[in-house]
């Protein structure tokens, strides 16, 4: 949260695991019961003189993120505190490279050099080490690579990870391996020009063959974990995402999904937003039937993908961007993983049968 290492707009949009985990789950930092006596006063000017190594940006940030409640809610900056506000601050501190234990975890390295990596993420890793996680994320497996391939713990920079995706989802990361290509990298990600596609299995049969969604997003209000759409106002921050289809299935669809902002679980929360959330999204409604039928052999037919795919249906596919050395721009692409590509052959069959099925019922009639 309020942390002079923080980069704004680095973190790609997918994350923190249930899913707060990767950076760290919010925890409470400081806690204020307003004075009887408290002249009414913005709250971000009262927590200026409350808050160690705080700017008045910041804090504005921070309470447009929901990392600043007031009386159990969320306010904007330009709320006046009142005699016995009560006052809660959190905040996520993302671990340092030099800071978390090396562990010895296999890594599927597509690219790297003296600059960067490009790793491809499995499915079931947590990023970044926080509550609950603090070890066998992707920064202990990138500690103990980077510290065999000897280089000085000192010099890597303080967050290596530019951008992140969820523990449950799968694909490319891009990690710096020195403070000036992170700053590059970091900038890359603020201007919206790094290549980022994504495959997408949703529920339901989307209108149209390619669309945008738009909506701010910020945290829930009522339940910290999770993202929520903000279509009006100036709550949250934010969120384009565009879709183009790439095949049917009746039930669900197979989208590409190609995010012009990264915020945290912004595939997710859109999906959901427009009624089409990742199949077997838990987190956000889609591990249960969402579009079909109510006979039993569909209903086993579900199951049985959700038990080879438990997790959200989404996989970064495609990163591109202009490297931070060389000037010229580079791209990589990954292919589906096995449960997800399983799951979408299942359902492929599963849709040409009940089409070949509909079609001698016609022929019948």
């Amino acid at each position: 949260m309020i942390n002079d290492n923080d980069i704004e707009g680095t973190w790609d949009d997918d994350e923190p695991e249930e899913e707060t985990q990767d950076t760290g789950a919010p925890v409470e930092r400081l806690r204020i019961i307003a004075n009887k006596k408290q002249d009414p006063l913005r709250i971000d000017k009262y927590l200026l003189v409350r808050l160690e190594g705080a700017t008045r940006n910041k804090v504005q940030q921070a309470l447009d993120e929901g990392f600043i409640i007031v009386n159990g809610g969320m306010v904007k900056s330009n709320y006046r505190v009142k005699p016995e506000d009560e006052i809660i601050v959190y905040e996520t501190r993302k671990a340092e490279l030099n800071e978390v234990l090396p562990e010895n975890i296999p890594l599927d390295v597509v690219y790297e050099d003296d600059a960067l990596m490009i790793v491809n993420k499995k499915p079931g890793m947590v990023v970044h080490p926080g509550c609950g996680n603090y070890t066998g994320t992707l920064v202990n497996a990138l500690a103990y690579y980077l510290h065999n391939e000897h280089i000085d713990p000192e010099t890597l920079p303080r967050v290596g990870l530019v951008h992140r995706i969820d523990k449950d989802t799968s694909g490319l990361v891009v990690i710096a391996k020195t403070s000036e290509a992170m700053t590059n990298l970091a900038a890359q990600f603020k201007a919206h020009t790094v290549h980022r596609r994504y495959a997408a299995l949703v529920w339901g049969d989307v209108e149209g063959e390619e669309g945008t969604i738009t909506g701010n997003i910020a945290r829930n209000l009522r339940f910290r974990k999770i993202m929520d759409v903000f279509p009006e106002g100036d709550h949250g921050k934010e969120a384009i995402t565009h879709y183009r289809v790439l095949e049917r299935f009746n039930y669900v669809t197979l989208l590409e999904m190609r995010l012009e902002t990264g915020r945290t679980h912004q595939i997710r929360v859109h999906m959901r937003y427009k009624g089409h959330p990742l199949f077997g999204d838990a987190t956000y409604g889609g591990n249960t039937i969402v579009k079909g039928t109510v006979f039993t052999k569909y209903k086993q037919f579900v199951e049985n993908c959700l038990k080879i795919l438990p997790r959200q249906a989404l996989h970064a596919k495609e990163l591109g961007f202009t490297h931070p050395v060389t000037g010229e721009w580079i791209q990589f692409t990954s292919e589906l993983p096995d449960d997800l590509q399983q799951v979408i052959d299942k359902w492929r069959t599963y849709t040409k049968g009940m089409n070949r099925q509909l079609r001698e019922r016609m022929g019948d009639g």
